[in-house]
C-alpha cells in the first residue's frame, strides 16, 4: 500500500494537512496562508478553569479541524470525517483508505509521537499528519512541520491516534472526498468569507476570554499572576503561554505572521491595496508577540521576575490587542467586488 504522495513542509501541521490533501485533488492555487485566512484560523482564547499541562488552555488560532472544514467548505470541497470508538474499527478504515488510493489527515497526540525530539513531546491531542502508504508494519507519514516524510510502527500510530486527555483524538480521520477542480471565482469568493468572519471572531464575540478583548484582559491578568499566584506558579503560567505560542504554533506569534501573508497574498484575488497595509499590521502583531514570548520566558526561567517585569509582560499583550483590534477594523471597512 505505498503510493506516490507530494510531501510539502509547512509552518504550521493543519494548514499544511489541508493543501497537501487538496491540492492532490484540484485546489492546486491554494497555499497555506490562504488556506489559513479562508478557513479563518487566527484567533486567541484564554480559558482558566481548563487546564492542559498545569496551565491555563490558551490558543493563539481556532479549534483543531475547524481550518480544513471551513476551507474546504469554502470551496465546495466535500469532506469525509470519522471518529471512532474502537482502535480495531480505526484501522480497519485506515487500511481500507489507503488501500483505495486515497491519503488521509489524522488528529494526533504529540506526546508519543517517536519522531519528535523529546523536547517538543508534550500531552496536547491537536497535532495533525497525513497518512499515505503503508509498508510491512510501517505506516509512511507525511508530517507538514518535518523536512521529509517518515513512518510509524501500527502501534505507534494506534497509540497517538488514539491519544487520553483534552481534545482526544479518538482515533479522527478526515480527508476531501471528491476530485474539484476551483476557480478563481471561488477563491475570490472563499477569501472575502475568511476575513468577514475572523473580523468576528477577533472583535464581536462577548466576554472577555477571546479575540482581542481576550488579548487585553490576559495582559491585565498577567500583571497579577505575581502576587495573586506566585512566582512558581505564575512562571508555569507563563510557560504554558509561551508553549501554546511557540511549540504548538508556528514560533514568536507566528499565526499573525500568517495571516499577514494572506492578505499579501489575497491581493492577488482582491486588487485593493489596503489589504497590503493592513497586512503590515499583522507583521507588527507578530513581531510584538515574539517580544512577549522572550519577555515571559526571561521570568519563567529565572532571569528576571520583578513585579515591573510582570507589567512589561502585561502591556506586550494590551499593545498587541490594540494592534489586532485597529488591523482588523480596517479589514471591517473594506468595500469587496467580485
Amino acid at each position: 500500500m505505498t503510493h506516490e504522495f507530494k510531501h510539502l513542509q509547512a509552518a504550521h501541521c493543519e494548514t499544511g494537512v489541508t493543501i497537501n490533501l487538496l491540492r492532490a485533488v484540484g485546489a492546486d492555487k491554494l497555499t497555506e496562508p490562504l488556506a489559513f485566512g479562508i478557513g479563518t484560523g487566527l484567533f486567541f482564547v484564554y480559558v482558566p478553569f481548563l487546564k492542559i499541562n498545569k496551565g491555563p488552555a490558551i490558543a493563539f488560532r481556532t479549534m483543531p479541524g475547524l481550518i480544513f472544514k471551513r476551507t474546504c467548505n469554502s470551496l465546495n470541497i466535500p469532506v469525509v470525517r470519522k471518529k471512532f470508538n474502537s482502535k480495531e474499527a480505526a484501522e480497519k478504515y485506515l487500511r481500507e483508505c489507503l488501500q483505495a488510493g486515497q491519503p488521509v489527515g489524522c488528529q494526533v497526540g504529540v506526546y508519543y509521537l517517536t519522531y519528535f525530539p523529546k523536547e517538543y513531546r508534550f500531552h496536547f491531542n491537536a497535532h495533525n499528519i497525513i497518512v499515505y502508504g503503508k509498508e510491512d508494519d510501517r505506516y509512511l507519514i507525511s508530517d507538514p512541520v518535518m523536512e521529509n516524510v517518515t513512518s510509524l510502527t501500527r502501534y505507534e500510530l494506534e497509540r497517538v491516534r488514539f491519544a487520553k486527555g483534552a481534545l482526544a483524538p479518538r482515533g479522527q480521520i478526515y480527508y476531501p472526498k471528491e476530485q474539484k477542480i476551483v476557480t478563481d471565482q471561488q477563491m475570490r469568493k472563499a477569501i472575502v468569507t475568511g476575513i468577514k468572519r475572523n473580523i468576528i471572531h477577533m472583535t464581536r464575540i462577548p466576554g472577555p476570554i477571546s479575540g482581542v478583548k481576550g488579548i487585553a484582559a490576559t495582559g491585565k491578568k498577567i500583571k497579577k499572576w505575581r502576587n495573586k499566584l506566585g512566582q512558581k506558579t505564575a512562571g508555569l503560567y507563563l510557560a504554558q503561554l509561551v508553549r501554546m505560542q511557540e511549540e504548538i504554533g508556528t514560533g514568536g506569534g507566528g499565526f499573525r505572521y500568517i495571516y499577514a501573508a494572506f492578505l499579501q497574498q489575497a491581493h492577488a484575488f482582491h486588487a485593493n491595496d489596503t489589504l497590503l497595509e493592513i497586512s503590515k499590521s499583522f507583521t507588527q502583531a507578530g513581531d510584538l508577540w515574539r517580544n512577549a514570548a522572550v519577555q515571559a520566558a526571561g521570568i519563567y526561567k529565572g532571569r528576571i521576575g520583578s513585579q515591573a517585569d510582570y507589567d512589561v509582560m502585561g502591556d506586550y499583550l494590551i499593545q498587541i490587542a490594540e494592534v489586532e483590534k485597529n488591523a482588523f477594523r480596517a479589514l471591517s471597512k473594506i468595500k469587496w467586488h467580485s
